[in-house]
């Protein structure tokens, strides 16, 4: 078992091990999330993971045109977690509150039509993407 948890220790999750679906996503809505040119988040199954304090949410329209729910410390402000509509049965987390240097490297990198020109994603077999699931571009 792996854990995240936001700056304070207030919101925490309780996670089966790394994962390999990882992804690095450039999105606007994430760069402002993050405060940072991009966010990277490692999915799992929901019901593999336990969930320890009270988040708040803050709900956004996802280009998808569903909703994207984010739990965040209302203490700290660390975003720790968030859940699609269009994806119900996962969770995705916050590497960064993994806080493990070792945790695996990106397999996808996605909305990169708004990915700053000097982030590179690169690895062997790390997918492009311009939008988040719809078209490859080339390498």
């Amino acid at each position: 078992m792996i854990s995240a948890r936001c700056n304070c220790g207030a919101i925490a999750l309780s996670l089966p091990g790394p994962t390999n679906r990882v992804a690095a996503c450039h999105c606007i809505a994430c760069q402002r999330r993050t405060g940072a040119p991009f966010g990277v988040g490692a999915f799992y199954p929901a019901d593999v993971v336990s969930i320890l304090g009270t988040p708040k949410e803050y709900v956004r329209a996802a280009e998808s045109g569903g909703k994207v729910r984010f739990y965040f410390c209302p203490d700290c402000g660390s975003t720790v977690y968030w859940k699609a509509d269009n994806l119900p049965a996962m969770i995705g987390v916050a590497v960064g509150a993994i806080a493990d240097p070792d945790f695996p490297a990106p397999i996808k990198s996605v909305f990169e039509q708004s990915k700053h020109a000097w982030v590179e994603v690169s690895g062997a077999g790390v997918e492009h993407l311009q939008h988040g699931s719809a078209r490859k571009t080339s390498d």
